[in-house]
């Protein structure tokens, strides 16, 4: 459970900043290179390589160089797991407001 906490962690700092979301939103339509992605940002090269580095070292995209052009690829399954840990906090709530329902109109409750 700790390592599972750990890769959810580093998710959800990756996609903690706009700029990285953009790119996840972007890749979503299909690869593209570095170049084509940074030209969307009024960053330097440098500072959106180190995006691309985190959105790589949290598994959510691979690069792959072919000569000098080096490109982005989405992970879909490492999204997957957001969609899990979403899924098991929207059971979670729903239980409890329905608990809360059932409280709040169980006729023996207002008798008390």
């Amino acid at each position: 459970m700790a390592q599972y906490s750990a890769q959810l962690d580093g998710v959800f700092v990756a996609l903690a900043d706009p700029t990285r979301r953009a790119v996840i939103h972007r890749l979503g339509r299909g690869p593209t290179s570095v170049g084509d992605l940074a030209s969307a940002f009024p960053i330097t090269l440098p500072s959106f390589m180190k995006h691309v580095r985190t959105l790589e070292s949290n598994g959510l995209i691979r690069t792959v160089k072919t000569g000098r052009v080096r490109t982005c690829v989405l992970n879909r399954e490492r999204l997957a797991l957001v969609d899990d840990w979403l899924a098991n906090e929207r059971r979670s709530w729903d239980e409890r407001t329905d608990r809360l329902e059932a409280f709040v109109t169980d006729p023996k409750e207002k008798h008390r």
